[in-house]
């Protein structure tokens, strides 16, 4: 009957988290729900895992509390694989909250996107699931690899927006690609045709194919 119980108010608790037309699976190896009003928490704690069939988040530990426990806490070896956008992020702690439908991550992150094909890395993630948007600062790189060239990028802030597929960089923004360098300000790439757009103190390098080929003679 405790077993029974448990997963009727997990239902109740974290159904909310993922599409309500669509099951969730859940798990862990220890887990305790405190329902004293105004400080409800459901604690999820070793080998925790919470999955619906588009959304895959696991850690060490995952927290649920707030009105309707709305907001999740995941810590230690957080993994969240989102199939629908193809995107693996890694990390040690992230904070999800579902009615504003925003993802935070304080600390250093890895983010694999596969449908456009780049790595991203940084010490601060936030995903606006809403608009589509995610920002990404302090250390920012990416890369972005193609059968023929790659990509990466370094700068202090970025934002990429998933429906236009553009990424803006600032904060002493570099991009390497093709063997050529671009300074800016601020600089602007569309991501499914590679254009860069600099705005700003502009520079760069470009590398001669004739100085190589002779180089190699």
């Amino acid at each position: 009957m405790k077993t029974i119980s448990i997963l009727i108010l997990l239902t109740v608790f974290i159904g909310p988290m993922f599409p309500e037309n669509k099951d969730f699976f859940f798990s862990s190896d220890r887990t305790s729900i405190s329902l004293a009003k105004g400080n409800e928490l459901t604690s999820l704690m070793g080998n925790a895992k919470i999955s619906s069939e588009e959304t895959k988040i696991s850690a060490d530990s995952i927290e649920l509390f707030g009105d309707d426990f709305r907001f999740a806490r995941c810590t230690g070896n957080v993994q969240v694989i989102d199939k629908k956008q193809g995107i693996l992020i890694t990390t040690e702690n992230l904070f999800f909250d579902r009615k504003k439908e925003i993802m935070t991550i304080s600390g250093y992150a890895e983010m694999v996107d596969q449908k456009n094909e780049i790595v991203v890395k940084g010490s601060y993630f936030e995903n606006r699931g809403k608009e589509n948007i995610t920002i990404i600062q302090i250390g920012v790189r990416i890369l972005k690899a193609s059968e023929n060239d790659s990509m990466i990028c370094r700068s202090e802030y970025a934002k990429f927006n998933r429906d236009s597929e553009i990424l803006e960089l600032s904060g002493m923004p570099v991009v390497f690609w093709k063997d050529d360098e671009y300074k800016a300000t601020r600089i602007t790439i569309n991501l499914d045709t590679d254009d860069i757009a600099l705005e700003g103190e502009v520079s760069g390098t470009i590398r001669s194919t004739e100085t190589e080929e002779e180089s190699n003679e």
